[in-house]
């Protein structure tokens, strides 16, 4: 792929991803849910990390310290969404 096409295609999944965030957070705003908070948040980090890929000029994210963003992101789901099952089997 042409290094215009790869731009124009990471830019767009920085948008989608603030997009996807931006959704998160009115569900967050909805039910005070910290589930939506943490995926607003992981959202915001995958959409910084493809900011940085389209800006930088990374042609191989995954080998670098940018992959960690990615990386912060998809813990934070999976905390998240241990956290929210933990939640729901306390008596109470």
């Amino acid at each position: 792929m042409s290094g215009t096409g790869y731009g124009f295609i990471t830019g767009a999944l920085a948008a989608l991803y603030v997009i996807a965030g931006v959704f998160f957070l009115r569900f967050w705003r909805r039910t005070r849910d910290a589930l939506f908070v943490h995926f607003a948040l992981a959202f915001g980090l995958l959409a910084l990390n493809q900011a940085l890929v389209a800006l930088g000029g990374f042609q191989r994210e995954e080998q670098g310290w940018i992959y960690l963003i990615r990386l912060l992101a998809f813990v934070l789901i999976i905390v998240a969404i241990i956290r929210k099952n933990l939640e729901g089997r306390r008596p109470g």
